[in-house]
């Protein structure tokens, strides 16, 4: 079945970078949100993204008119039947995906795919809250969504091989994108392995062995990252990265999945990172670092 519609449902960071890039690939997109206020934000920041791309150069008018036009805000549920796949992407919390997975597994059709983009909750438990757990898979889409060339497709216990296979045809003769298949576990592979790097930089910044800024030199220009684990965890967000800790801090049970309580006393200081403006280091309103 050719996938031409796809739901996407919350506008927040995740989502608004997976609705561009689907719209960017000629898809049609639905993107929801609890309240018609961000729905407004997650629409607006998508298309203050495009712009910044003209202005380097990165992007025409028409091609942001395109992208725009394949883009459609929906306030309630009543146009996600009509999709081929759904992509969930609300924050991590397994009451809220209940809610979310419960009320698509009434509404779509039993051949369509119900995917999460979730980061360290289980696929299994999610896929409980319905009916037919055999179409319910992860997606995990690593920011920025846009760049990276990476979905890790995670199978829960009853995923079917009909909904994998239709899964990864989709990620990499659809979007384009590199599929790697992750059976479920708590953080899968890249978050579990980057929360870890950035975590022990922050225990190495804590005992006074170099400032944040160096640390992020020394691994930047040292092994090629894009980003230092500091920059790396503000574009991430210093909420999401304590959450995802601490979610595998409960479900493995090891101390090294215990968050540094640097990051805690950000966190708790709403120091988020870009999103707030301010986290290891000062960001404007574009996400550029001052």
């Amino acid at each position: 079945m050719a996938i031409r519609k796809v739901g996407v449902i919350g506008a927040g960071t995740m989502g608004q970078g997976i609705a561009e890039m689907l719209a960017a690939n000629g898809l049609d997109v639905y993107l929801n949100e609890d309240t018609p206020e961000r729905l407004q934000n997650g629409i607006q920041a998508i298309e203050h993204g495009l712009d910044r791309q003209i202005e380097k150069w990165a992007l025409t008018q028409s091609e942001k008119k395109l992208i725009m036009n394949r883009i459609h805000p929906v306030e309630r549920f009543s146009a996600i039947p009509e999709c081929d796949i759904v992509i969930e992407t609300v924050t991590e919390n397994m009451e809220r995906k209940r809610e979310v997975f419960a009320q698509l597994d009434k509404l779509c059709e039993p051949d369509v795919i119900l995917a999460s983009n979730t980061s360290t909750l289980s696929l299994t438990e999610i896929a409980g809250f319905t009916s037919h757990p055999e179409r319910v898979i992860g997606m995990h889409f690593v920011y920025p969504v846009i760049k990276t060339n990476l979905v890790e497709i995670v199978r829960g216990l009853k995923t079917s091989e009909s909904t994998f296979s239709r899964t990864k045809h989709f990620v990499e003769a659809v979007i384009h994108k590199k599929s790697v298949m992750v059976f479920e576990s708590p953080g899968f592979v890249t978050t579990r392995l980057i929360c870890l790097y950035i975590n022990e930089a922050m225990h190495v910044l804590q005992e006074g062995v170099a400032s944040a800024d160096d640390i992020d030199s020394a691994m930047r220009i040292g092994y090629s990252f894009q980003y230092g684990p500091f920059e790396m965890a503000d574009r991430f967000g210093l909420d999401s990265i304590l959450a995802a800790l601490e979610q595998m801090f409960r479900e493995y049970g090891e101390v090294k999945y215990r968050p540094s309580t640097i990051l805690k006393k950000m966190v708790r200081a709403g120091h988020l990172g870009v999103k707030s403006g301010i986290g290891f280091f000062n960001y404007d309103k574009d996400g550029i670092r001052i």
